[in-house]
């Protein structure tokens, strides 16, 4: 791999008062399966009650790449020339029709496995669909963004717009009637301030935009995932690590079924077997996985700004340079150390920036609360049991969207997306 690699790939007002109440989900009502958002973030939906939707063998899509950064070409490191063009993909229809764009969640490309599951929805249901990389992918940070230092926001947007831009423009061909917008997690969050952006630039006009998990205030988030790698396991010694705790129990059930079968409903059966993971076990996975995340963005963005925090400035790199001593170094680093020994830098030096709240409140949605109060194309699907969700995030949520805010009572961080009650929300509302 010529990045870090990611192991967690094998296993995410008065004025206000009068408006309407969101639309609470009943519990009772909810057939969503599992109640424990640790278990639902990371085994996500039954394959039984998710929709049927078109494979790729029925969809007519390719990869395309687009050159946004050539002054950046000659002085990358060898190890990212691969990804000095930017790729995303685009599904197209065979006829006139709306067109999406998704934006990834955290770390997440534009081919990671719930921005494809998006891209079967939405061109299921009629539209051209393009899929975008998170501006903290290590593809987008080295191929697009401006300063290669993701988490603020305004950037962010900034960056993506122009990639979203450059997109139009390649496929000038693309018969589009409308131009919509959604993102989930952290990527929802950049929808938002994508979709304010618009409004001054008129270049895409979006008819409607959901909003999908979004990370409300990324502080909140960051700090909640960061904890979650400190969880204490029971059976966790010197002795014996995390990750060979997990790979026992999937061995042990490996033997128990007599075959490997490595396919998306593996964790579900997993958890439905007597090597079930506990609470512990589920809360250390799923921030490990946010950890090698951190990894990857503070390692990237130091390499690429030749801070030396991790990478020495002028250390030469190639495509077959061991990286493991930068890994055990990134992996010290989590999203807080990213924010404190990069971002809030790189903020202040550009911006004149100030303490860590006026960052906060500047990269959260709350900088968007007016706008996104009046704006009736934006709404918001969210899960009350979200691992990212920190104290009052809610309570905005629902004084900012009041109607406009759809809150299901399960689901964990994104688990219920693939949902076909859900999925099927999520239609109606792109369909007006």
């Amino acid at each position: 791999m010529p990045r870090l690699p990611l192991i967690a790939a094998l296993l995410g007002t008065l004025l206000l008062c009068g408006r309407l109440p969101a639309a609470d989900i009943d519990p009772a009502n909810y057939g969503f399966p599992l109640h424990n958002p640790f278990e639902a973030t990371i085994t996500t939906t039954p394959p039984e009650l998710r929709p049927l939707l078109p494979s790729d063998d029925e969809i007519d899509q390719q990869d395309y790449s687009l050159p946004l950064r050539p002054e950046r070409r000659f002085a990358l490191p060898g190890n990212l020339r691969q990804v000095e063009d930017l790729r995303y993909r685009l599904a197209r229809q065979d006829h006139p029709a709306p067109l999406i764009f998704v934006i990834s969640g955290t770390g997440a490309n534009y081919a990671s496995s719930l921005t494809e599951y998006l891209k079967r929805l939405f061109y299921g249901a009629g539209f051209h669909v393009v899929q975008l990389s998170s501006p903290t992918s290590y593809d987008f940070m080295t191929a697009a963004s401006s300063a290669a230092t993701p988490g603020l926001s305004r950037e962010d947007a900034d960056d993506l717009y122009r990639v979203m831009e450059a997109v139009r423009a390649q496929q000038a061909d693309l018969p589009v009637t409308a131009y919509h917008l959604t993102g989930y997690s952290l990527g929802a969050l950049h929808a938002a301030f994508v979709s304010q952006l618009d409004e001054t630039r008129h270049s895409f006009d979006f008819k409607r935009v959901l909003l999908l998990n979004p990370a409300v205030n990324p502080y909140n988030a960051v700090r909640n995932l960061d904890r979650l790698v400190q969880t204490e396991v029971a059976g966790v010694t010197g002795n014996l690590t995390f990750y060979e705790l997990i790979l026992g129990k999937l061995t042990r059930y490996f033997q128990h079924r007599g075959y490997i079968d490595l396919n998306e409903a593996l964790l579900y059966d997993l958890q439905q077997s007597k090597e079930r993971l506990t609470n512990e076990e589920m809360a250390m996975l799923i921030g490990s996985v946010f950890r090698f995340a951190a990894a990857d963005i503070a390692y990237t963005s130091d390499l690429l700004n030749r801070r030396g925090l991790i990478t020495p400035p002028n250390y030469p790199i190639d495509e077959d340079t061991p990286l493991t001593p930068f890994f055990i170094r990134a992996l010290q680093c989590n999203f807080g150390c990213y924010l404190t020994e990069q971002l809030i830098p790189q903020w202040r030096a550009r911006h004149s920036g100030g303490s860590l709240a006026q960052l906060i409140g500047q990269i959260s949605l709350q900088a968007l609360q007016d706008y996104l109060a009046g704006s009736r194309k934006i709404a918001v699907m969210h899960n009350a049991d979200d691992l990212i969700l920190g104290p009052g995030d809610l309570g905005f949520l629902r004084r900012t969207f009041g109607e406009r805010l759809t809150l299901y009572p399960f689901g964990g961080h994104c688990g219920n997306l693939n949902y076909r009650v859900n999925s099927q929300a999520m239609l109606e509302f792109f369909r007006g």
